[in-house]
């Protein structure tokens, strides 16, 4: 049984969750999330689950090791997780999604001491193999809260029985367990090779909640990689960018 935490979000676009402990309590985190802690909070880093299970976490673009944050003293202390990049962090009482929720990899950010973080593979081999960068998911289950990150602006939609919606498939952040989910090839040459998005798309079946993002990090990767290139490129010509005589 999951611990149960108190919390409060602060921010807009570069937010923090801050949570607080009973003594005795603990959160858990991916390395290197957190931003500040009481004394009492002890650290305890390990590959939880085992080794087996930090090579999974790997796959799916997490951290090997898991950090717990545990309140050893007598009193309530506090300690706070950011954001790794512009957009919002979710929480998620995953009592109310029947002890489970499957996002996208790399969106997990903390929850309570007894939530547990796995792969959750897709129903196909081939969603897998094909379906893109953006499309390797995490099940995030349990009893207690989770909290995990969205980029950009977020949505949320309630999808109803046979209602189908198709995303790009790194806007995925979210989806109730519910939700029957699937890769989907972009029909036609033209669309395939100069339509400007992905060569696939999540296609996604209610009912269920499905939270999208408008920033998945890949194309915030994708963005400043390419900004990057045509700057060395400029410089390379003798083109002076930015500041200077």
């Amino acid at each position: 049984m999951a611990d149960v935490i108190d919390y409060k979000i602060y921010g807009d676009d570069m937010q923090i969750v801050e949570i607080e402990l009973d003594p005795g309590e603990g959160v858990r985190a991916e390395a290197g999330a957190m931003m500040y802690m009481d004394q009492d909070i002890r650290m305890q880093t390990g590959a939880e689950g085992g080794i087996f299970k930090g090579f999974k976490r790997m796959i799916t673009g997490e951290s090997f090791f898991i950090t717990t944050f545990i309140n050893e003293g007598n009193r309530r202390r506090r300690v706070a997780f950011g954001a790794p990049y512009p957009g919002k962090i979710i929480p998620v009482d995953l009592k109310e999604f029947r002890g489970e929720i499957i996002c996208q990899k790399d969106a997990f950010l903390c929850a309570a001491k007894g939530v547990d973080v796995d792969i959750a593979f897709t129903k196909k081999l081939g969603a897998g193999l094909f379906g893109g960068e953006g499309f390797i998911l995490q099940r995030i289950s349990g009893d207690g809260m989770a909290f995990i990150h969205a980029g950009g602006t977020l949505i949320k939609r309630e999808l109803q029985p046979g209602e189908v919606i198709k995303l790009d498939t790194g806007c995925l952040a979210a989806i109730s367990s519910s939700i029957d989910y699937d890769i989907q090839f972009v029909g036609g040459f033209k669309n395939a090779l100069f339509g400007g998005e992905g060569l696939f798309l999540a296609c996604l079946k209610g009912p269920g909640i499905v939270y999208m993002q408008s920033l998945p990090l890949s194309r915030l990767a994708d963005r400043i990689a390419a900004a990057a290139r045509w700057k060395q490129k400029d410089e390379n010509r003798g083109i002076n960018i930015g500041f200077g005589d």
